[in-house]
């Protein structure tokens, strides 16, 4: 899969989640980002309620009575359009039509089972299957990683991969710019003769941060990495360390890191600018 470099910004009028929904749709570098935005935001229905005819605010939960309008696809299939803001929902109807805001996990759980589609009609849009949502609702991303305990006996072959990775690598460097854990991150060609019969990608993260931090981040790199990966071919990730022997070792001394963290960037974050006086 060839990296297309997208403008990173903003489009006049576009909020945060039309701009990693545009991002996400070209790299997939942006999409653990675009899905961590969406369940945090508040997304628009065509619909109603009979509770939203009361007087005052009505606060509206997973068992709030709704009727949401469903839409007809061309295979004749129905889907549920949502909207990242007003501005998208009223080019997409030709006559008004009552509407309803409301937190998108909230729209996730009152729908399960149906297809969604949000922004249909715009120029970036996604369609959401039944299975995505409930392992967005359950993880927070749509790839589960999946642990594996590597034995102290285990012989394991490390090496270089003969056809280098660029997409992937591209992608990750992308992602792991943007979350501050990751201090390095190393490549390398692993095989576990006790597991897989041929050998698969490993990445090396050296990290600091909290363990939950650290977990969702190896999960949105695993993401990242299976949307990018040569073949669809399998990408293990592990942690490494100093004075760690084995996979850390040969990580640490035989490779040179893909991704560095960039301290100037942050420091330019935090120290203020200051102002010559002519």
């Amino acid at each position: 899969m060839s990296v297309h470099h997208h403008d990173d910004d903003a489009v006049p009028g576009e909020n945060q989640l039309e701009r990693l929904l545009r991002l996400a749709v070209a790299e997939a570098a942006y999409r653990p980002a675009f899905f961590r935005e969406l369940l945090d935001s508040t997304v628009y229905i065509l619909g109603d309620s009979e509770q939203l005819q009361q007087e005052g605010e009505v606060i509206l939960n997973a068992e709030t009575p709704v009727n949401i309008q469903h839409w007809e696809k061309q295979d004749g299939s129905s889907v549920v359009p949502f909207f990242s803001s007003l501005e998208t929902l009223q080019k997409a109807v030709e006559v008004e039509q009552p509407f309803i805001a409301m937190p998108a996990r909230v729209l996730f759980e009152i729908t399960q089972g149906a297809d969604l589609f949000l922004n249909p009609k715009a120029e970036y849009g996604k369609e959401f299957f039944p299975d995505e949502i409930a392992m967005l609702l359950a993880t927070g991303g749509v790839v589960k990683p999946v642990e594996r305990d590597i034995d102290k006996e285990t012989q394991i072959l490390l090496g270089q991969p003969e056809e280098y990775p660029a997409a992937m690598v591209e992608a990750l460097t992308t992602l792991f710019s943007q979350r501050k854990p990751v201090r390095r991150a190393f490549l390398a060609l692993m095989h576990d003769r006790a597991v897989d019969e041929k050998p698969n990608l490993l990445i090396g993260l050296e990290v600091d941060g909290e363990q939950a931090e650290i977990e969702a981040l190896i999960s949105e790199a695993g993401s990242v990495a299976s949307e990018t990966a040569l073949n669809d071919d399998p990408v293990d990730f592990c942690l490494v360390a100093e004075k760690e022997a084995g996979v850390s070792h040969y990580m640490l001394t035989h490779t040179q890191p893909f991704y560095q963290r960039r301290w100037g960037s942050w420091l330019r974050n935090i120290i203020p600018s200051v102002n010559k006086i002519q």
